[in-house]
């Protein structure tokens, strides 16, 4: 089954299956190079509904939010990769720099973010709360992220 959606198709799935009672559970970011902290917190986000779409960052937008040096990984081998885990439902690519259009035009029920996250930075939580959402953030696994990768990767390789 491919999981991988544009925005028109996506919206159409979400719909049938809000029809038919799902809870839409939304998350967003670069996943550049996926560890033990994304798995953990994708496992976490999708026990919150029934349906996890996951709104993956396009190497356009990695680049602007991470600098040129980003993605390590290109988008199409991130979604691929994304698609593959189990928690994960579905998985859409977004240019802008945060997904707040996205998040407008698909309608989650709950918007999840990592606990680095204050409530008022959450890109679309005002818009999710203001239609009866809810919006939770999950805490990260200390430690496990994709520049403490790079960085020790530097540190043993040079």
């Amino acid at each position: 089954m491919n999981k991988i959606f544009s925005g028109e198709m996506l919206q159409e799935q979400l719909s049938g299956l809000r029809r038919a009672g799902k809870t839409i559970v939304f998350t967003n970011g670069c996943f550049d190079i996926l560890h033990v902290g994304h798995v953990r917190y994708l496992r976490e986000a999708k026990k919150l509904g029934d349906i996890l779409v996951l709104a993956l960052n396009s190497d356009a937008s990695v680049r602007a939010i991470k600098g040129e040096k980003r993605p390590l990984v290109p988008e199409d081998e991130r979604a691929d990769i994304m698609a593959a885990l189990g928690s994960v439902d579905y998985v859409i690519l977004f240019d802008d720099p945060t997904p707040q259009q996205l998040i407008e035009y698909l309608k989650p029920d709950i918007l999840v973010k990592g606990g680095d996250w204050a409530e008022a930075a959450i890109a679309g939580a005002d818009f999710v709360k203001a239609t009866g959402g809810k919006v939770i953030t999950i805490p990260l696994t200390e430690g496990r992220s994709t520049t403490n990768i790079v960085e020790k990767i530097r540190q043993v390789y040079g």
